[in-house]
This record gives C-alpha cells, structure tokens and sequence, in this order.
C-alpha cells in the first residue's frame, strides 16, 4: 500500500504521529538531529525533516480516521488527487537517516552544466547536473526525481 500525505498544523508533525501510532494507524515523520543555538548554550534537537508533512497508510475506507488528531489539517493534494508516496521513496528516505554514513561527494573536478552520476547515497544512481558549485556548498538537480540539492560541502 502506498503512502499518502498530511498536512499539519505548524510544529506538530511529532505530535501527530504519536498520536495516530496511538490510534493504530501506520504513520511515519522523518526527523534529523540538529543543533539549535540559543543565546547562551546550544542544543541536539530532534527535528522533523519535512515541515508540516506526517506520512500515513491508511485504507480507503479509514481515510477520515486520521482526523482523530487535532493537529491534522488536511491531506495534501496534487494535481486533484491525494498526493502519493511510493515505498521505495520511503524506504530511501529511512535508510538515508538512519544510514550514518559519509554521503559527501567531492565534486572539485567538475564543471556547472556538467552531468554526473550519483554513486553512493540515498540518490545513488540517478543523474544530476551540476547547477552550482561555491566553497561552501553545491547545487545538483535531479530531474527524474524533479528536485534540486543544496549540499553543503564538508
């Protein structure tokens, strides 16, 4: 079954999913590690990787159970239809997080225009042009995933 997409209300995509997995519906919120910096300390916090979106699986008939948390808003729609998410992509996206290896790719060689051939990563396998390359980070467009990269060089 494939996944659909919520949308949330502002800062409660964690909240959301623990509640639908409390009600017994398949959800997932991707979330990252970041460091949040406050005027006299810093700290690792666990953020949400997409902004107000929780991913669920939920049968045709049970669609409105979602609804049960208040911080739903609505699913998210493309084209007229509810957006869908396919395994793979999900799959992709849990072993990049969970993955902890290096993803860097050394891209010095290169020239902008120049396509390139990912080989390692989450997006290993997929072309990307190299739209942008600075001392700080790169640009890559992936169009056969219709997306565009920022990297930030390591």
């Amino acid at each position: 079954m494939d996944w659909q997409v919520l949308y949330t209300k502002p800062k409660w995509e964690k909240k959301v999913a623990e509640q639908l997995n409390a009600a017994g519906v398949t959800c997932y919120c991707p979330t990252m590690v970041k460091v949040q910096q406050w005027s006299d300390r810093k700290k690792k916090v666990l953020v949400p990787l997409f902004n107000h979106y929780v991913f669920v699986q939920v049968p045709e008939k049970e669609r409105n159970s979602v609804f049960i948390s208040p911080g739903v808003v609505r699913y998210l729609f493309w084209l007229g239809k509810h957006a869908v998410v396919k395994n793979e992509e999900i799959t992709t996206i849990k072993n990049w997080l969970e993955g902890g290896e290096d993803n860097s790719i050394d891209v010095l060689q290169y020239k902008v225009g120049e396509t390139v051939k990912i080989d390692k990563g989450p997006f290993i396998d997929h072309d990307a042009i190299i739209k942008e390359v600075t001392k700080t980070h790169f640009v890559l467009v992936l169009e056969s995933l219709g997306c565009v990269l920022k990297m930030n060089r390591q």
